[in-house]
């Protein structure tokens, strides 16, 4: 495939986000305040319709720094936790997780949590603690006593989670309202406000090496199992052996083998979000190195990491954008927000805004890379009903063929017109999951069905 084109993101600042949000900015004295905040909406919507990607970044965010950076790097320490430790952390802050944390070959962890929040945006700056994250005096005797306890560094997990999280959906929130009065009604905000929920996940994209020190892991805990235990134990570590010998053919075919059903440089498959909007912190990358000498108990002690700015410059996110009929990889400002439109607000909003195709790529010839980030759904109430009766009958979304992607009279280059192939056959169509009065209940269950059940288009198979 082509190198990927960059895509910088179109950035609105959060004092202007919430000035178009609120409607003050047209009660300014000044003449050239509505003149410039009206420029600025018609630059959202066409960052967020037809004609764009489907996404943009948000700049400025007042504590955003400090949260981001308390909690990202949480994310490849839970992923490397042994089980018992994580499962009474997980405990204790209300986490969860939505994949199989016992698979070693796994390319992401993912630690959810829901967020509740009540009628309005003002719940959601409620809820914003001012302790960001940090240790105060009244915890010093906590962290006296705690200091050299293996969960320490999570004190404060649980809170920041929700502090940066509710922070998230104050924005999405926002842009909500911005595009309901550019497009008329409040059909975006409104289904978000009856939905009084939201979902967070904090993300690792896993190195090569994270599975390296996954696997050492399981044999130090296989060999301290009972006899009666051992056969087991032995036949888990051979399947673990061929695996990674599958992998290493894997790379050695140049990723010519598909995870999936398609490239194997991939973090992450090509989909749609089904919710309203995306919002997602910019990533932090982190370098590891292996350390096999090491035969101490502490599975933090086979690797050593540090964090490192973004090899390439970019966010590895990547979009299929149908303008340009190419592959584009997202850039944004450092400790920026991205927001990203999925499709429940492309049907509510009639097509006027446009739902991202995108994946996570891995680096080349960077294994020792892992990627950090924070993201939250926000979805309408699962009993919104759905109606398409005036969708755009132009909007390929439900002619059979894949959302957003071009049908095969566009003259693409040879490799980028594979590449969409290899896209339809993964990419359940919309018009095969949405039916006319369907809930997005319903609809949720169907689209997940269709990516990802028994016979799904993206199943282990």
């Amino acid at each position: 495939m082509a190198e990927a084109e960059i895509l910088e993101l179109y950035e609105l600042h959060y004092s202007d986000l919430k000035l178009l949000s609120s409607g003050s900015g047209t009660a300014s004295s000044s003449t050239q305040e509505p003149e410039r905040l009206e420029t600025i909406k018609t630059s959202i919507m066409e960052a967020l319709g037809p004609r764009g990607p489907g996404l943009l970044s948000v700049t400025g965010v007042p504590n955003a720094s400090i949260l981001r950076r308390n909690l990202l790097p949480l994310a490849r320490k839970l992923s490397l936790l042994n089980a018992d430790d994580r499962k009474r952390i997980f405990k204790e802050h209300n986490l969860g997780s939505d994949v199989p944390l016992k698979n070693p070959d796994r390319n992401v962890s993912s630690f959810a949590m829901l967020l509740r929040y009540e009628k309005g945006l003002e719940s959601t700056q409620n809820n914003a603690s001012s302790r960001v994250g940090g240790v105060t005096d009244s915890d010093q005797d906590h962290v006296d006593k705690t200091r050299y306890l293996p969960d320490y560094e999570y004190r404060n997990l649980g809170n920041t989670f929700k502090e940066l999280g509710f922070c998230m959906l104050e924005l999405g929130l926002c842009l909500a309202q911005i595009c309901d009065r550019a497009i008329g009604g409040q059909e975006l905000e409104q289904s978000l406000v009856e939905s009084r929920t939201a979902k967070g996940r904090l993300i690792h994209y896993h190195s090569t090496i994270d599975n390296i020190v996954l696997k050492e892991a399981g044999r130090k805990r296989g060999s301290s199992k009972k006899l009666d235990n051992q056969r087991r134990d032995q036949e888990h570590c051979t399947r673990s052996e061929q695996v990674q010998t599958e992998h290493a053919t894997m790379d050695t075919n140049c990723n010519e083998v598909g995870f999936h059903g398609t490239h194997s440089n991939l973090w992450q498959q090509w989909h749609y979000d089904y919710g309203v909007f995306t919002v997602l912190t910019d990533p932090l990358f982190i370098l590891s190195s292996y350390l096999p000498e090491n035969k101490g108990e502490d599975q933090y002690a086979l690797s050593c990491d540090q964090e490192c700015p973004s090899p390439s410059g970019h966010t590895y996110l990547q979009i299929f954008d149908p303008n340009k009929n190419r592959v584009r990889m997202v850039k944004s400002s450092p400790e920026s927000f991205i927001i990203q439109v999925g499709e429940s607000a492309d049907i509510l909003s009639k097509g006027k805004l446009h739902s991202t195709l995108h994946c996570v790529r891995r680096p080349t010839k960077l294994e020792n890379l892992s990627r950090e980030t924070f993201v939250v759904f926000l979805q309408p109430a699962w009993s919104k009903t759905f109606s398409i009766s005036d969708y755009p009958s132009e909007n390929c979304n439900l002619t059979g063929l894949c959302s957003g992607v071009p049908d095969a009279e566009n003259h693409l280059a040879e490799q980028d017109s594979k590449l969409t192939e290899e896209i339809r056959k993964i990419i359940p169509p919309l018009s095969l999951r949405l039916k006319d009065g369907m809930t997005f209940a319903e609809f949720s269950r169907e689209t997940t069905k269709q990516y990802y059940g028994g016979s799904g288009l993206q199943s282990n198979k």
